[in-house]
């Protein structure tokens, strides 16, 4: 099975230069906890629910004007339409991540998530590795 079978295809997607509050009020509405962050080139970042309380609110910054490329993560890990579930879940279990922006020349025409994988129960093994992996905790800092 190919990563367009069960891919979301209407994908939200975000302005690096929207704020922070765009970002969280498009994550409201479609019921999302990340958001792609797109320019002409194609995808620049991804913006989480947790990159704007961790990176923007915690910090003191308003919301209102702070600038989603400012707590985007910039390092994007995407897929291939075509690209198998397996090696997907193969990629999402390596780099500890539930969802990637599927990319095709360029352009972002899709989401992947460790979910659309699980609801497929041809691919349940896959899934709860990737989970399992992804789910296992990082040593917290100090504090």
């Amino acid at each position: 099975m190919k990563v367009r079978d069960i891919m979301t295809k209407n994908v939200a997607y975000v302005d690096p230069n929207s704020t922070v509050v765009d970002a969280a009020q498009l994550m409201q509405k479609h019921n999302i906890g990340s958001v792609p962050v797109c320019d002409q080139s194609g995808v620049v970042g991804i913006v989480t629910d947790r990159d704007i309380a961790v990176r923007n609110v915690a910090h003191g910054n308003n919301p209102m004007n702070t600038p989603v490329k400012d707590v985007m993560t910039s390092q994007v890990t995407t897929v291939t339409p075509d690209m198998d579930i397996r090696e997907v879940t193969a990629i999402m279990s390596s780099n500890k991540i539930r969802r990637m922006p599927v990319v095709e020349n360029n352009k972002l025409v899709g989401m992947v998530s460790l979910g659309d994988v699980a609801a497929n129960t041809m691919y349940d093994m896959e899934a709860a590795e990737a989970l399992s992996e992804i789910s296992r905790p990082s040593r917290p800092e100090k504090m």
